[in-house]
């Protein structure tokens, strides 16, 4: 005879699970989660309990079962701990839903090629809106600059105080490794522009695609095709993420945008409730005509925040 349905004692108890080995996610495929625990790669997969949450490159999670490591062991993510900060897109700016490309990041990178293809402003500006939505701290990477000089893209951020570096094909990349140890970083950029070229370069073996440039439409090939955290010789990690086409901005906060100008944050206060800092009635213009900020600032700002509201024309402006 078997047992009837509801014989078996049930709980609401959940494990608390205080003895789960912590790790950091460096890949996702397919449901299969590639995780660094102490020095040692360990593949994991979600456990049911969590539901539909997501789990992301660059969370910290709690891992039981198998964590040795090893072709044939397999743990369980049982907690995704707090994120400290998370990088998100829309597919579009009407997508209401907002998708986490990368968890508890330190800056923001943004490579952007000097010529072949040209640099996408409008991309630039809305990356950079997202990484002040976000936290985190921008830096303009300029690459192929053996092709073209920084002068005239760099002179368009100068108000905005947005550290740069600047790269040649096969130069040397003291600067952009001073600046990227010990942190962090997600490098963004649409394709073409040389992003998993410099990854192979910061992090040999690293062995990431790498594509040209389409000679009819001027732009890149896609060849990443996943996020993936790759460990810095020198300390430090490196996020790399697929070529851009487009960056959604739906789920940007004006709010958390202004924090990154806290020279302009402090005139938002007489401003109309709803004011979106880029209309008559802004009392912002009253604050920088007062002197309490330089104009160019505030022209940037507002640059930035059309940004969200403008296609991207893919040129140079």
């Amino acid at each position: 005879m078997r047992p009837s349905r509801g014989s078996r004692p049930r709980t609401k108890d959940r494990p608390s699970h205080d003895d789960a080995t912590t790790g950091v996610v460096v890949a996702v495929d397919r449901g299969r989660y590639s995780t660094r625990v102490d020095g040692r790669d360990v593949t994991a997969m979600k456990a049911r309990e969590l539901g539909r949450r997501g789990v992301v490159v660059g969370d910290r999670v709690a891992l039981v079962g198998d964590v040795a490591g090893g072709d044939d062991a397999l743990a369980r993510i049982v907690r995704v701990e707090e994120r400290k900060s998370t990088l998100r897109r829309t597919a579009d700016d009407t997508d209401p839903f907002e998708r986490v490309i990368v968890a508890n990041a330190d800056q923001l990178v943004i490579v952007t090629a000097l010529a072949d293809p040209v640099p996408r402003l409008q991309l630039i500006d809305r990356c950079l809106v997202a990484a002040f939505d976000a936290g985190l701290r921008p830096l303009l990477c300029l690459t192929k600059a053996d092709l073209a000089g920084p002068e005239e893209l760099l002179a368009k951020y100068g108000a905005l105080d947005v550290p740069h570096v600047v790269v040649e094909r096969g130069g040397p990349l003291d600067e952009v490794v001073e600046r990227l140890q010990g942190t962090v970083s997600v490098l963004v950029g649409h394709s073409g522009v040389g992003k998993s070229t410099l990854v192979n370069a910061l992090v040999p073996g690293s062995d990431r695609a790498t594509g040209g440039v389409n000679a009819v439409t001027g732009r890149g090939r896609h060849t990443s095709s996943s996020a993936i955290a790759l460990e810095l010789p020198q300390g430090g990690w490196v996020i790399d993420t697929p070529g851009l086409r487009s960056f959604g901005l739906a789920h940007v906060d004006l709010g958390r945008v202004i924090h990154a100008f806290p020279d302009l944050e402090a005139g938002t206060e007489n401003c109309p409730r709803g004011c979106t800092h880029d209309e008559p009635e802004c009392a912002l213009d009253d604050w920088v005509a007062a002197g309490h900020s330089d104009p160019q600032r505030l022209a940037s700002l507002r640059r930035l925040l059309r940004s969200r509201d403008q296609e991207d024309d893919g040129q140079l402006l």
